[in-house]
């Protein structure tokens, strides 16, 4: 039998409440207080007629406006919804005391184990899962959340502990337990497989600086329109997500996506690759143009193109169709080309390296990735993000970046960007040494400064020596092609005897198909 009381607060009002239930022989076996001004009462099933007396007997307490009866108590609503949650989790979960021992444990947990829940409760969590001392943790002085790699058996799983504090009096915490969680790693894997399967379009991209969201709201519009599109910036700034992101967000989003390195493809292969091969009439392979048909054909670095191949693809940009390497047929494919490159297109196609009229078809929608060095904002970000993911995918504890190493990560130039930025945090997860933060010595950067380059941390000598060293290489790499001691003074525009002096001091050699 449950009751509610709405009532409005006052000292005394519980004790008088209990001498009416007193009064009626009732054993009052739980009490919820809400501070809306209700008390929930809960007690043994009486008859009819005795709650018939009881109730107007309550409502004449002083303070008391209404009673009635009610399904449940607010606490068993609490507990009932959490003994479902936990039901349902395909996770295991432990809540421990103080002392690090088991007060509740789900139905995963006891699969997992093989136990009866009356068999582990009240028992240590050390006795099942090894890998991490529980009770060591809920020791120290300062407890925090954090993420261990433990076993159970010969089983691997990624344990989630996190504290649970109630707050006193004085507004301070006072700790009473922690829960654990446990997520096997190929449950893990398929929780991530899921997340990037689901993450399409432009949810992928981390954007806080202004300048990367100003990059990503053109390209958001520039992806509605089905025309080519040439992405420009530095290696490693992701102009390969970029353009997924755009397919992604494009009406071809359910049809191909084929990502191709022009600078991975032989000259002597990059037609056939491209456009498919035809011996004695019959098809031998397609071509990735072919493949992608209605959907996306992204060429990366496209200045490596062959010429061959250039002039195919201006043809397939202008006629949308094509012919396969030994064949007559006209095939017609229906493409997206979006492109992307780190050199300067406009100056290749005056040296004559690129043709002019297919970078003028390429160049219909354009925007420029910016460098890392240029979007500071988001070193930190992405930082945290890289770590969380390799965390995850490695099983490793989640660690925090320490304050030396964040000033690290602003000022360092970031040559290689983001891939650099990327490569660095999972070498330095994937070699976790058991410390609670990532630290500069862990991410093992190379030293490097805008306008010098990398630095050479294990050069031995002295100036005067690496000027020797430097003429000495340049003198060998010149004399083979002005093999004589006229000619490589005159091209370095110093006297005869000067050169014939240096290469006797480096001991460099006549070349011998050459006479002086």
């Amino acid at each position: 039998m449950r009751l509610v009381v709405s009532c409005h607060d006052r000292v005394g009002l519980a004790k008088d409440i209990l001498v009416v239930l007193e009064r009626y022989g009732i054993n009052l076996m739980a009490i919820d207080a809400s501070n809306k001004g209700f008390l929930y009462l809960q007690f043994a099933q009486v008859s009819f007629d005795t709650l018939s007396a009881l109730m107007p007997q309550l409502r004449k307490v002083d303070s008391v406006s209404d009673v009635r009866t009610v399904s449940f108590m607010p606490s068993e609503q609490e507990h009932y919804a959490l003994k479902t949650l936990l039901k349902t989790l395909p996770d295991c979960v432990f809540s421990l005391d103080a002392k690090g021992r088991i007060r509740i444990v789900n139905e995963s947990a006891l699969v997992t184990l093989g136990m009866s829940e009356t068999e582990i409760l009240e028992e240590p969590l050390n006795h099942w899962v090894q890998g991490e001392n529980f009770s060591r943790w809920l020791s120290e002085p300062q407890v925090l959340a954090k993420t261990a790699r433990v076993q159970i058996g010969e089983r691997e799983f990624l344990a989630e502990m996190l504290p649970i504090y109630l707050p006193d009096d004085q507004d301070a915490h006072i700790l009473t337990g922690a829960v654990v969680s446990l997520k096997s790693l190929a449950r893990l894997g398929k929780q991530f497989n899921a997340l990037q399967h689901q993450s399409q379009g432009f949810e992928t991209v981390l954007a806080v600086s202004d300048k990367m969201k100003l990059v990503v709201n053109q390209a958001r519009r520039m992806a509605q329109l089905d025309a080519p599109l040439l992405i420009t910036g530095e290696t490693g700034t992701g102009k390969e997500l970029m353009a997924r992101a755009c397919h992604d967000a494009s009406l071809r989003r359910d049809y191909p996506f084929i990502a191709i390195n022009c600078a991975a493809l032989p000259d002597s292969a990059a037609e056939e690759e491209l456009f498919g091969f035809v011996a004695n009439g019959k098809l031998v392979k397609r071509g990735f143009f072919e493949e992608a048909q209605g959907g996306t054909v992204f060429l990366d670095e496209i200045a490596e193109m062959s010429k061959a191949a250039q002039v195919k693809l201006l043809r397939l940009l202008q006629d949308g169709c094509f012919r396969r390497i030994g064949g007559d047929e006209e095939v017609r494919v229906d493409v997206r080309i979006i492109c992307s490159t780190q050199k300067n297109l406009a100056e290749l196609c005056q040296q004559g390296s690129f043709r002019e009229d297919l970078y003028y078809r390429i160049h219909v929608l354009s925007f420029h990735m910016p460098a890392l060095r240029e979007r500071r904002v988001d070193v930190i970000p992405l930082t945290e993000m890289f770590l969380e993911h390799y965390s995850q995918q490695l099983s490793s504890p989640l660690r925090r970046i320490s304050a030396n190493c964040r000033d690290h990560l602003l000022t360092y130039a970031w040559p290689g960007n983001v891939r650099q930025l990327k490569n660095a945090v999972f070498r330095a997860v994937s070699m976790w040494d058991g410390s609670t933060e990532l630290t500069v010595e862990q991410l093992k950067l190379p030293s490097y400064a805008e306008g010098f380059g990398y630095f050479d941390n294990e050069f031995d000598g002295t100036l005067d020596d690496a000027m020797r060293q430097f003429e000495a290489n340049l003198l060998r790499r010149l004399y083979p092609a002005f093999p004589s001691t006229r000619q490589l003074a005159k091209k370095l525009g110093v006297s005869h005897t000067a050169i014939a002096n240096k290469l006797r001091d480096y001991q460099i050699n006549k070349p011998k198909s050459s006479s002086s």
